[in-house]
């Protein structure tokens, strides 16, 4: 539990700042003085590099190893996040995202790999679910602490606050963290990396900068079709290769190809709410940041709490269960979450994200383990590695979709109230001319309901679209197959089934930890 609780707070950091950032944007947009397209770089730069880094991660880990990887990736963090914070200028501040996003991208790979190389398998679960804590509860908590920092302090503090903490997480991990010595990471297949660094480039580029430079225009048509064909060119490249940066061969174990699904359901879904409910209570009802992010705390909190018992419950009843009862009740609360209207009160969306979380947090710790536990040991740390990329290209790409299916609905239902507005007069109706009567601040009112109207109408259809993926997902979940609790050695020495030449702790390392 020591080892593993320093593992989980520097991967707790480095996911706290993707959401946590975001409450600052309008702060830092207001200092440095400039747009609001321009500053959304801040965000977009740090995606954009995590999407470069990350399929890189599980060779850096094998050929450095873990341990090491894992606290040179703590410190750069820590320096990146300083320098953010005294970052000058907008373009300064992008450069500044792009060198914390590397080591950034680097940690959540490592630390999952090393959690299961330290938990022992029938404890997998458990392990799992204090791993959980950063993939989840992270982003979910991220709103509230940056909003709070934003309002009573400076918005510099939410990069500074960083240092302090990986700084002494290095230092516990340096005492605390058994050594995992380099494994058979081979030549590094420069290739696979530029092909696959392109395709998760230009996907993200342009599912970033979609809205603003349109859908059908021809840079984010260009960035697509680039994108796609450069993922395709790595896959066959890396069939081919004799040491691939990604082996993946790994895909044709179902199990794990069927978490990956079922990983995009709930990661899209998780971004989804944490995206428009925030959204819609400070744009529509005029909410404060801060009481917007203490709205999503609820939900945070419940994730955070059922995070351990769901990882106590796979390690006793393995994933089938856990995974559809917790996507089933995730999609009851999404459906709840189709009653927003203009007049919903907080108490409803709290209490209908509290739900939401609740079953997040039952079924992704159950999803994701039984995904992995199907992959051979030594595949480990690339299976982490297409763990992590496939969450964020499809929490991305599936936040990007219904961004455009929320806007185009938006757009047709002001258009259908429009046309059935009649101009003012006798005809009209007696509300129309009174609100006339007072002249443009009168209907000004009047069309600032209607267009909230309008917003909480297709946010609510996004949810429902959101509520039947997830309630789909629950069959899916039904596949999910019990992992075996003891596996045989692959070779002489290999303890836990793992093969032989793969990383493990040296015993003397272990030996503290009552494994030797």
């Amino acid at each position: 539990m020591l080892p593993l609780s320093v593992l989980i707070v520097g991967m707790f950091m480095s996911v706290l700042d993707i959401s946590i950032v975001n409450v600052a944007v309008p702060s830092i947009q207001k200092d440095f003085g400039t747009t609001s397209q321009d500053i959304q770089w801040i965000t977009t730069a740090y995606s954009l590099a995590l999407g470069v880094i990350v399929p890189v991660s599980g060779w850096l880990g094998d050929r450095t190893g873990l341990t090491r990887a894992y606290i040179v990736s703590l410190l750069g963090f820590s320096a990146g996040s300083a320098l953010c914070g005294f970052a000058w200028d907008l373009s300064s501040m992008v450069v500044f995202r792009i060198v914390q996003a590397i080591p950034g991208g680097i940690l959540p790979v490592v630390t999952l790999a090393m959690v299961y190389r330290i938990a022992p398998k029938e404890k997998i679960g458990t392990a799992m679910g204090l791993y959980g804590l950063g993939v989840v509860f992270a982003p979910a908590v991220g709103p509230t602490l940056g909003g709070y920092l934003v309002e009573h302090a400076d918005w510099r503090l939410i990069f500074f606050i960083n240092v302090p903490i990986g700084l002494a997480g290095a230092v516990l991990a340096a005492f605390l963290v058994p050594r995992f010595p380099t494994g058979q990471a081979g030549r590094f297949d420069l290739c696979g990396f530029l092909t696959v660094a392109t395709g998760l480039f230009a996907l993200l580029l342009a599912l970033s900068q979609g809205q603003s430079w349109g859908w059908t225009g021809y840079r984010v048509l260009i960035l697509i079709t680039v994108g796609v064909l450069s993922l395709a060119l790595f896959v066959v490249i890396e069939l081919h290769v004799e040491q691939p940066l990604i082996d993946v061969r790994v895909f044709k174990i179902w199990p794990f190809t069927n978490s990956l699904l079922l990983l995009t359901v709930l990661s899209v879904g998780l971004f989804a709410v944490l995206f428009y409910i925030p959204l819609f209570v400070q744009e529509g009802q005029g909410i404060t940041p801060v009481r917007a992010g203490l709205m999503m705390l609820p939900e945070a909190i419940a994730m955070g709490a059922i995070m351990p018992v769901a990882g106590q419950l796979y390690d006793r009843f393995g994933p089938r269960w856990p995974a559809a009862i917790g996507l089933l009740i995730a999609a009851y609360g999404t459906y709840l979450l189709c009653g927003i209207n203009a007049d919903v009160t907080l108490q409803d969306l709290v209490l209908w994200t509290w739900i939401r979380g609740v079953g997040n947090a039952l079924a992704m710790m159950a999803i994701m383990t039984a995904g992995l536990d199907a992959v051979p040991a030594r595949q480990v740390n690339q299976a982490s590695a297409i763990n992590n990329a496939v969450q964020r290209v499809s929490a991305s790409l599936g936040l990007a979709v219904l961004t455009a299916i929320a806007t185009g609905r938006q757009a047709q239902l002001m258009a259908d109230r429009a046309a059935l507005v009649p101009a003012p007069g006798p005809a009209a109706p007696a509300a129309l001319n009174e609100l006339a009567r007072y002249g443009f601040p009168g209907l000004f009112a009047h069309y600032q309901r209607t267009q909230l109207t309008v917003m909480a109408s297709a946010y609510s259809d996004v949810f429902l679209i959101l509520a039947m993926v997830t309630a789909a997902g629950a069959i899916l979940a039904l596949t999910l197959k019990i992992p075996p609790k003891d596996t045989p050695p692959a070779a002489s020495g290999s303890p836990q089934g793992r093969a032989a030449g793969d990383s493990e702790p040296d015993p003397a390392s272990l030996a503290r930890y009552g494994h030797g």
